[in-house]
Order: structure tokens, then sequence, then C-alpha cells
């Protein structure tokens, strides 16, 4: 059994999943199988097969999604009746059939490690009768393979990081690269390259005590860099304190920042403790570092060089102890030369420079954080389904992304309330399309759109549609391999000549 041979094989965790869910669609076909692993009370998507690519950057609250929970319950297979009353969480997600919008015969399992619940295997059909002939016992004999399999991953895993500290580190990694969730939780979600590479760097300059200054565009997601850096190192233990540069005039910074003493300016009452004294021992972030006035930039200089400073109106000292991240958007190096920014001070704060990827640069990433906030709406709104139609994930593709993540959380947000604002009655299942989002005119000039696939405009035909289909699956494919045509073809299994000859046709080539 090729699965057999795959746990003694050297094989990236995504590839080992993949894997996974291919030979459970072999043994119990269906239209859509997914792995989920459950972090608290959250179930995260691993990998999934036949199931839209948003699937794997939503996250799913066990206690908002009663099939979850259920299967969660058992020790064995469940399947639930076709006419079960019970919301399915894939409702509206399966790919390639968006006439059938719910699923009707749905199967789940729980994998067990260590005699602990770790996650779920989930198969789905839109046949109702689909899974009347399944073997349950050839199946429990998969989950137990299953389980074996997601076992030597965490095993290969634990290998690779011996000793107390060092589980403590790849836990706060597995975090910061978005594999918990919760109430108020942000993750950092994504599989892109330049993702993975941001979240490499990440984890190595955490282990350290470096200044770090964090740089890119706005929205892009610099805080939650800093809260992964301080997550990562050896002060995760204790306090991050933020500040926002920007929010506050230079008559408060000081304050803010290194505290006060009674009587010091009108207004001050009362002693107070700046935010590097609350930080002492921790991670103290500043936002926007770009806004604060030269004068202020000197002070700070001199705190992080002696690590010594005085509250507003007191000659005392007080030793702190913290480790300074920073963020802005602007280029510091050319503040530098116009004379609006410390030479000493940017260098300083630039010890270890970060630069965090816009949006565009990210690749279908767009698709993983837009399931993501998808599935934060759904459950705002109180819907069974919210979702994105095949032009609308076109159209999400190709925009630029000015705003880069901030815009497309608050673009999801804005199109899902207007859209079911339209319908006069509550839909179950609430569609995104294209033109919910407004976005055609709103590229900046000059912009090229991100590479996707053409489509079809207004009605197809049978033959239009099919090959709507054949493009969509192809550069998904292509997609999940960053765009290696040797994998994508194993993966769609075709032969490499027939692949490429079927891409030029298609107009991928």
């Amino acid at each position: 059994m090729p699965l057999m041979q795959d746990l003694s094989r050297d094989l990236p965790d995504t590839e080992r999943y993949r894997r996974l869910l291919q030979g459970l669609r072999a043994l119990v076909p269906s239209d859509a199988t997914a792995l989920l692993r459950l972090d608290g009370d959250t179930l995260v998507p691993l990998a999934v097969d036949g199931l839209s690519s948003d699937t794997l950057g939503r996250r799913f609250r066990v206690g908002e999604h009663p099939r979850f929970a259920q299967l969660l319950s058992q020790t064995g297979p469940t399947r639930f009746a076709s006419d079960s009353d019970l919301p399915d969480p894939y409702d509206g997600l399966v790919t390639g059939l968006a006439g059938h919008l719910e699923v009707h015969d749905c199967l789940g399992c729980p994998l067990v490690i260590g005699g602990r619940p770790w996650g779920l295997l989930t198969l789905d059909a839109l046949d109702p009768a689909r899974f009347d002939g399944v073997d349950m016992a050839s199946l429990q004999a998969f989950i137990s393979l299953a389980a074996a399999t997601v076992s030597v991953v965490e095993r290969i895993d634990a290998l690779e990081r011996s000793g107390e500290e060092e589980r403590r580190r790849a836990e706060a990694y597995r975090q910061a690269s978005g594999q918990a969730s919760g109430p108020g939780h942000r993750e950092m979600v994504g599989s892109s390259a330049v993702h993975k590479r941001l979240l490499e760097e990440i984890a190595i300059v955490a282990a350290s005590d470096l200044t770090v200054l964090v740089t890119g565009e706005t929205g892009v997601g610099k805080e939650l860099v800093a809260n992964a850096i301080h997550a990562l190192s050896p002060r995760a233990g204790k306090p991050l304190i933020s500040l926002n540069c920007a929010a506050l005039p230079d008559t408060l910074v000081e304050s803010e920042l290194f505290g006060h003493v009674r009587g010091a300016f009108s207004g001050a009452s009362s002693d107070r403790g700046g935010k590097f004294e609350l930080a002492d021992g921790g991670t103290l972030f500043l936002d926007e570092v770009g806004e604060l006035s030269l004068a202020v930039q000197a002070k700070l200089l001199r705190v992080l060089q002696n690590g010594q400073l005085q509250r507003i109106g007191s000659d005392r000292e007080h030793a702190v102890d913290v480790r300074l991240v920073a963020a802005t958007n602007r280029d510091l190096a050319e503040e530098v030369r116009e004379g609006r920014f410390r030479a000493d001070f940017y260098h300083r704060l630039s010890v270890y420079p970060l630069v965090v990827p816009p949006l565009r640069e990210r690749a279908r990433d767009v698709l993983l954080l837009a399931g993501y906030f998808l599935e934060e709406n759904r459950w705002r709104l109180g819907l069974q389904s919210l979702r994105l139609s095949a032009d609308a994930q076109a159209a999400l593709l190709a925009y630029r992304w000015p705003g880069n993540v901030r815009e497309l959380e608050h673009l999801i947000g804005r199109s899902a309330l207007k859209a079911l604002a339209s319908h006069r009655e509550r839909p179950r299942i609430l569609t995104l399309h294209a033109g919910d989002f407004g976005l055609s005119d709103a590229s900046p000039p000059g912009t090229e759109p991100a590479s996707v696939p053409p489509r079809d405009e207004g009605t197809q035909d049978f033959r239009s549609t099919v090959t709507s289909f054949e493009r969509t699956v192809l550069f998904d494919a292509l997609a999940r391999h960053d765009r290696n045509w040797a994998s994508a073809a194993r993966e769609l299994g075709m032969d490499r000549a027939n692949l490429n000859r079927l891409a030029k046709r298609l107009g991928l080539k």
C-alpha cells in the first residue's frame, strides 16, 4: 500500500497529507475530503481535496459546528443521515459543482494519537447514497493508518526539536504560522513561498535579542510580525507592550514612553510609569516609529544605548531591560537623507531589518486569507455558509491590493453585509460574486493584474463550462506546487507531456 511505503520516506508534511487524502478518496469515492487538526477548541484544515482553496484559510470553532462536535465525541467513523438537520460546514465549498451548494452525504472519523483526539478526517458527497456501500471495517483500518501517518509527522517534528525550551518555541512558531485560533486571535495565514520565508526569518531573529525594524506597506500585518517575534523569543513569558507613535501628539509621546511624576505638567496628578517600565523584561513594540519627532528620537536613543530612563519631571534614573521591535511604512533611509530622521537612531533601530511582503506578491495566499475572513463573517452574521463564486475568486486574485491584508479584511466584511442586505429573505448559503466587491475600476493605474486563468464572460455553454473547469483545476494544482509542472502532473495523474499540451490549449502556457 503506497501509504505504508510513505511512512518510511522523507516527505514534506504537506505531501504526506496530500497523499493521505488521495488514498482516502481511492478507498471511499467522494466529492471532497479534508484533514483537520484540533487546536484547542478550533479545527484547522491542513489539507483538502475537492474543496475550494479558501477552505485552508478557514478556522472552524467546534462549538459553532455541531457535526464536527459530534464527530469528535465518537471513537469510530460516523455517517450523518442525508436528511440530518445539522448544518454542514462544507456547504457551498465543494469545487466544480457551483449549482449544487449543499452536501448530502457526510462521513467522518476522529484521529486519536496518544489517547487524545488529534483531529478529523472527513468525506463528503453530493449524492445522498454515495456512502451506502462503504466497508466501515476497511475505513477504520485506513483511519488507523492515517493516525500513524500524522504520528510520524509529529515524531519527526519532535526529534527536530529536543528539550522543553525548544518545544515551547515550536508551539509559539506553530501559532505564529497560523496553526492556532481562538476568539480575538489573529493569525499569520499563508502558504506562499515568500510567506514561508518570512516565518523562517522571524524564527531566526526571535531567538536573539536584537532590535528589529519591521518595514512594509500599510496593512501588510507588521503588528502580527511583532507579536510572532515576541512569542518565539525567550521573553515570551514577559509582557509585550505596544504603542502607536502616530496616535499621540509629541507632548504625550514622552509621557507614554518614559512616564512622569506628579506635578511634572498640567494634569499629572500622580506618578505614572511609561511603556518602557511596563515592558521591563519583555518586548516594546513601537508602531509607526517614523512619526516620532527628532527630540523624542534622541531620548529613545539614549535609553537604548544605556538601558536607563528618567520619568518626566524626575532626576532619578530607572534601569530597564527591554527588547525593541519597531515598525514603519516609511523609507527611513530616505527620511534620514531628508533630515527628518536621526541617522544614529535609524542605525540603532535597523540592527535586523525585516521586510513584510505586500499581498500582491503572495500569490494565492489571498484566497486563504479570504477564507479566514469569510469564516469570521459567517459567524458574525449568523450564516450557515459564506462562500466565494469562481468569478469572485478570480477578481480577488487579479486585484493589486494597495491596502494589503487590511483592505481584504474590510472588503470581505463590507461585501458580505451588503450582499446579505440585498436578500429579502435570509439565505442559508450566501455567495459573494465579483460584482459584490466593486474592484474592476479600483486597481491603481499602471499596475498589471496577477496571473489568473482567463474565464468566459456571460452565459456559458457546456463546452466552455468544461474548459473553464479544466483551467481552474490545472491552475489550482500549479499554485499548490509553486508552478512545478512535474509535481502538478503527478497530482493530477497525468503524463508531463499531456499536461503541457493541455496547458497550451487552455492558454496557461
